[in-house]
């Protein structure tokens, strides 16, 4: 079976699901059943409109037709639809004191992404109170908030941490005085088990492709154990061939760190650097100069699922797990796996443990010995 990726995207104002997929005349009839749905020939995606159960719809329409990648979806806020309660537009005071919050959070080297997400949290907080003056704003407007709002629409547990943390944040540092709600306790973070593939997996996509680019990406990603944007930020005098040291900088947590890199990676990308000859980034789009888009190192993924014939719905950060837990099968200290995947905690690394053939094995049951 085919497998289509979704995503969660803002278009128009508008909440929505984008769908990508290799052409397939089946599931484009299906898709077309979908009210709203739209080919966007610029996103080269369908678009259907968002709602909250749009998952466990999708999977009932594509049941047993197609595969579900839904890792990079996220549910969204949309701020032209209600529940219940109807949002203001922001006022000018507020779109000023956000502003303001973003050049500070700008100021003192937040990442980009954290800024997005807090600006967007803080203004959602604020249209709910109505643009009332920031400094008229207590600890009982952040707890209605929490119940008529989140709770209401049973948004996420990570969605309700993001605003208390950009509410306070914004209060603690911006007015210079804390916004602690009582009556809200902070959720419990599902513990989710890494997704892990067998070697035999890891080698069938990595040899999928032909072309030797796409070919040496995936397996960097894994030979290195690298998040998506490492990668993709990556420049040639990263690689120290001589010491055979691969250098990351500014990594999650604004961290730089050094992993091994072995011959065998070495070969395939001095082989990989003299035919495609990057100008800036070790892998480059289209446009010399700029680095390849994730986008396209995601349909990169998923060709070579195709060809591979695995049918698991594989992301990206499928093969860093799987190194990690591979590390740690073949003997190699928790320790050292915590400082080359660059985890600020060993209990953030010790989670492959618990995905570890080498460690659930040796586990014999009490059944045995009856």
């Amino acid at each position: 079976m085919k497998t289509i990726f979704i995503k969660s995207a803002i278009i128009q104002k508008k909440a929505a699901v984008l769908l990508e997929f290799a052409f397939d005349h089946e599931l484009k009839e299906l898709v077309k059943t979908i009210p709203g749905a739209k080919w966007k020939t610029d996103l080269k995606a369908w678009a259907v409109p968002y709602s909250d159960d749009i998952i466990s719809n999708l999977l009932n329409l594509f049941k047993g037709k197609a595969w579900l990648d839904y890792s990079n979806f996220k549910k969204l806020v949309d701020p032209e639809e209600s529940q219940n309660i109807k949002l203001a537009p922001s006022s000018a005071h507020s779109l000023a004191e956000l502003e303001r919050f973003t050049d500070w959070m700008r100021n003192r080297r937040y990442s980009e992404s954290t800024i997005k997400n807090y600006t967007q949290s803080l203004s959602l907080f604020f249209r709910f109170t109505g643009n009332k003056n920031p400094e008229e704003i207590t600890n009982a407007d952040l707890e209605l908030f929490h119940k008529d709002y989140i709770l209401s629409r049973n948004y996420s547990a990570a969605f309700q941490s993001l605003v208390i943390n950009a509410v306070k944040l914004y209060f603690s540092n911006r007015l210079k005085r804390k916004l602690e709600p009582i009556e809200i306790e902070r959720p419990k973070t599902p513990r989710l088990l890494p997704h892990v593939l067998s070697k035999e997996e890891v080698k069938a996509i990595l040899g999928a492709h032909q072309n030797i680019k796409h070919r040496t990406m995936l397996s960097l990603i894994y030979a290195c154990g690298l998040r998506r944007s490492e990668l993709l930020n990556l420049k040639p005098q990263d690689i120290d061939s001589k010491r055979g040291m691969l250098r990351i900088n500014q990594g999650k947590g604004k961290k730089d760190r050094l992993v091994p890199i072995s011959e065998k990676i070495l070969e395939l990308l001095r082989e990989c650097y003299k035919y495609e000859k990057p100008k800036v980034y070790l892998f480059e789009g289209q446009v010399a100069g700029e680095k390849y888009s994730e986008g396209s190192l995601q349909k990169v993924l998923k060709s070579a699922l195709d060809k591979s014939g695995i049918k698991r719905p594989v992301t990206l950060h499928w093969l860093r797990h799987s190194y990690a837990t591979h590390l740690l099968e073949s003997g190699t200290d928790l320790r050292y796996i915590q400082e080359l995947l660059g985890h600020n905690s060993s209990k953030t690394t010790e989670i492959y443990t618990h995905v570890s053939q080498r460690s659930l094995q040796q586990i014999r049951s009490p059944f045995d010995s009856l």
